[in-house]
């Protein structure tokens, strides 16, 4: 295998994929064994997987420099052909359920490809085909306005990653400073944002009414294949989080303010975590990844030659620099076998949040790798974060390594961190499902939702006379928002199962680590609450799951609090 920047990449001729595509459709349709029906079965995921690898790879050099002419227009290229290549896939499953032998073909896959089958039917139309590119496409214009940000501080034009740091300076007038120009930049497109998002909201509605859905929320479930959950389960588990976290999360958030030693409180305070300043790593982005071998060689050494994989083959980038997308990602070339890991380290805590949570989903793709099949390279996305969030607890005991005598304090942030998400997490899925019941809401209207949620599980949060937050356009800046509904609440469910590797980690380790691996290289085969159970662990929807997480975590808490070095001042 060549090292990333090496690696080859040609535009697919669609005319002559497509008919290739077809071809070994035939051959599985009129096989006449079952021999031949999976060796048929094995040419359509090979063909399959050279098309993903050239989309993907075209989607990460797009996403490392927005500005690069080549793969823009490759981009384009994509977001109007993806559509099509799902229709070609659309036809692949339909054959799949009424196959003559498929009885063979599930004990060597197992139901789970049959289940994903069968809801993604229900996904897609040929008449839905311009509407399926105008969503790609007005989400491609999402991405660019957020990467394409300028914003100049202190004589220097910076990203609004670079932005992000600074937001955690121990100065409250630089954060508040630096909070309203992040902020402005947001108000300053925020027509922009509503019209895209308006847009894709109609666009969504109407792919569900030709579908022969009610409103896009079963739609949108579907879409993310999920099986064994439903909307009145969300729902439910949704107040369970309302009335067993909220409450935890606004005494931690009085208790941050006291220890910030601040007469009030607001947004751009919130990330501030110690008077003093919030533990730093101790070096750059490639200390940070020397410090990570050692650290996942320790570990486990199948995560140790995991992580030697990606360096050797260069399959991480982690900095920040001019025109790169926003966030960070976890991508897999399925026919070279190789994950991608993609992110924006700005100097700050989050750059060890990011590298431990994304290799995570790099290692369970790289576990599952051997399934050779576009379905199980990963699983549903509820259960993808098990596998990120909980790669971040696991590496908790090597955290000196990152922030020497401040590693108890990284510690006790990060957990406050993670349980405060939760209440944000279900205000995000909550906000969808309004939106999509309430499709033809007017932006005010939205908006003011948004913010009518937002006071209800962040009953802590206020903006500072900020006109554009109070008026609910903090939802801006959320992508998943944009670019794929109903993807939220995936974190929380995944964040409670984190919470119970944590646990278990600390008792016993060795046996954590066994189901870890076992979870991880069952990839997506299965439903997410089999992968649940294949792990030993507890269904976020259970009862009594959330409260006894709850009660292990408050005590924890208790016992590790952690103090400012020096006395805060107002």
């Amino acid at each position: 295998m060549k090292k990333f920047q090496q690696l080859n990449y040609q535009r697919p001729d669609f005319k002559l994929f497509e008919a290739n595509f077809n071809h070994a459709l035939n051959e599985f349709e009129y096989a006449s064994s079952a021999g031949e029906q999976t060796l048929a079965f094995k040419m359509i995921n090979e063909i399959r997987s050279h098309f993903e690898t050239m989309m993907n790879i075209v989607s990460v050099k797009h996403s490392i420099n927005i500005a690069d002419k080549f793969f823009e227009v490759e981009q384009e290229f994509f977001d109007e052909h993806e559509p099509a290549y799902r229709g070609l896939v659309h036809k692949f499953y339909e054959a799949l359920i009424c196959a003559k032998y498929r009885d063979s073909l599930q004990e060597i896959y197992g139901k789970q490809l049959f289940t994903i089958a069968e809801l993604t039917i229900k996904t897609f139309h040929e008449s839905i085909l311009e509407y399926l590119q105008k969503e790609n496409q007005l989400c491609t214009d999402y991405q660019k306005i957020i990467a394409s940000a300028k914003i100049k501080y202190n004589g220097k034009v910076m990203n609004l990653s670079e932005l992000n740091a600074i937001k955690l300076s121990t100065d409250r007038n630089i954060r508040r400073e630096v909070s309203y120009l992040v902020d402005g930049y947001y108000e300053k497109h925020q027509d922009e944002f509503n019209n895209i998002y308006d847009q894709l909201v109609k666009t969504r509605h109407t792919i569900a009414l030709k579908l022969g859905y009610k409103n896009f929320v079963q739609l949108g479930y579907a879409r993310m294949l999920r099986s064994d959950y439903d909307s009145k389960m969300v729902a439910n588990y949704r107040d369970k989080i309302f009335s067993e976290i909220v409450p935890i999360v606004n005494d931690l958030k009085i208790e941050q303010q006291k220890r910030l030693g601040l007469c009030d409180f607001y947004s751009y305070d919130e990330a501030m975590d110690f008077a003093d300043g919030n533990p730093k790593p101790l070096g750059n982005a490639a200390w940070i990844v020397e410090q990570a071998k050692t650290m996942f060689k320790e570990l486990n050494k199948e995560v140790g030659d995991f992580f030697e994989f990606m360096t050797k083959y260069e399959l991480l980038d982690l900095e920040t620099k001019p025109n790169k997308a926003g966030g960070g990602y976890c991508t897999f070339f399925s026919e070279l076998k190789a994950p991608f890991i993609f992110s924006n380290f700005n100097g700050t805590s989050h750059d060890i949040d990011v590298l431990t949570h994304e290799s995570g989903h790099a290692f369970q793709g790289y576990s599952s790798r051997y399934w050779n099949i576009e379905e199980y390279y990963f699983p549903t996305y509820e259960a993808c974060e098990i596998h990120s969030m909980s790669m971040e607890f696991l590496c908790w005991p090597w955290m000196k390594l990152f922030f020497g005598e401040d590693a108890n304090r990284y510690q006790n942030a990060h957990m406050q961190h993670s349980i405060s998400f939760l209440p944000y997490g279900v205000s995000v899925d909550e906000f969808q499902e309004w939106v999509y019941e309430n499709p033809n809401a007017s932006i005010t209207e939205r908006n003011n939702q948004w913010r009518l949620i937002e006071k209800k599980y962040l009953p802590y949060r206020k903006y500072d006379n900020n006109a554009y937050l109070e008026n609910g356009g903090f939802w801006h800046r959320q992508s998943h928002i944009f670019k794929t509904p109903f993807y939220y609440i995936d974190y929380t469910l995944a964040q409670v199962c984190a919470f119970q590797f944590w646990k278990r980690s600390n008792a016993n380790r060795v046996d954590a680590m066994k189901d870890y691996i076992r979870l991880c290289k069952a990839g997506g085969s299965k439903s997410f609450l089999e992968l649940v159970a294949l792990a030993n662990l507890k269904s976020p929807f259970e009862k009594g799951t959330v409260e006894e997480i709850t009660a292990e975590i408050n005590d924890w808490l208790q016992q590790n609090k952690i103090r400012n070095k020096v006395t805060a001042e107002v």
